[in-house]
């Protein structure tokens, strides 16, 4: 067993953060940039919640880019388990090995069988056995039953990860750890309080425009403006799914690829539906807008 590395502040302030988060294309705010300042200085996870498509998995990854760090993820779904996060043993490849050594005892082959080239490594064990600094995503964790949610909370907890046939591993480099979650479920309260929270919304008027205006070369700020207008306003509406970032970008994409320069009802009516996805949605949003046709 070795000790855990605690890896120095890698930020050095709140305005460090946003600066450096912008240059790998994360427009953040002044609350995403001190959690994030925080989480890195008190080496505690961090705990993203928000609507689907707000930018919670892309903070991660901007993360990861701005430190240099390998990112290593964790898609939660229903069904993950220790096989799925943490490791399972590769049993036809002991199958062939106990196969081709029929002469040994009992002893010496689950010595062999259950070492390093037997290993399978799923994404937490290999955060926690990574010689180098990691960015460790664990992406919507309230998919996870309440038994896989706790066996992460305990590998938080401890940095650690107990494998029966060969100890205790523990964390060599503390990783930066992000978990993301669409609100689908409650979490539990040991789980918060392991962390640091930080709750995302869609983004304002004028920071949505600046992505979009960064992020789709050639727009105008007028169409910019026009676009993120309509958009917010969609997403207003009861809807089945409301428009995420990556859809107002794909929509504004869209309108530059078509040559469109301004908003009217004859471009919203003709590129609506690659900013919503349900009929019900979009007809929802042409009675807001005042859309006739289809």
């Amino acid at each position: 067993m070795t000790s855990t590395h605690r890896a120095g502040a890698r930020f050095s302030g709140i305005d460090d953060v946003q600066k450096r988060l912008a240059t790998t294309g994360y427009l953040s705010d002044e609350a995403i940039a001190t959690v994030v300042h925080l989480a890195d200085r008190l080496n505690k996870p961090l705990l993203v919640e928000g609507p689907a498509g707000v930018g919670k998995t892309e903070l991660a990854k901007a993360i990861s880019r701005t430190l240099d760090y390998e990112l290593i993820r964790l898609q939660c779904y229903e069904g993950v388990d220790e096989t799925k996060a943490l490791y399972e043993w590769n049993y036809k490849k002991q199958l062939l090995r106990i196969q081709a050594d029929q002469g040994s005892s009992w002893d010496v082959l689950s010595e062999d069988i259950f070492s390093e080239p037997f290993l399978l490594e799923r994404p937490v064990l290999k955060a926690i056995r990574s010689k180098q600094p990691c960015v460790l995503l664990i992406d919507e964790i309230d998919k996870l039953d309440f038994e896989a949610e706790a066996l992460l909370l305990e590998v938080l907890s401890d940095w650690q990860v107990t494998i029966p046939e060969m100890g205790t591993l523990v964390a060599q480099e503390l990783p930066f750890v992000v978990l993301t979650s669409n609100n689908e479920r409650e979490l539990s309260e040991a789980l918060k309080r392991r962390c640091l929270y930080l709750y995302l919304d869609y983004p304002s008027t004028e920071r949505e425009k600046q992505i979009v205006l960064q992020r789709v070369p050639g727009i105008t700020e007028t169409l910019a403006e026009q676009v993120v207008r309509v958009v917010k306003s969609i997403r207003d509406l009861e809807l089945k799914k409301a428009p995420s970032i990556a859809e107002t970008l794909d929509w504004a994409s869209t309108l530059l690829h078509l040559s469109i320069t301004t908003l009217d009802e004859e471009a919203i009516r003709r590129t609506m539906p690659v900013l919503l996805k349900f009929q019900t949605d979009l007809e929802k949003a042409r009675e807001h807008l005042k859309i006739k046709g289809s």
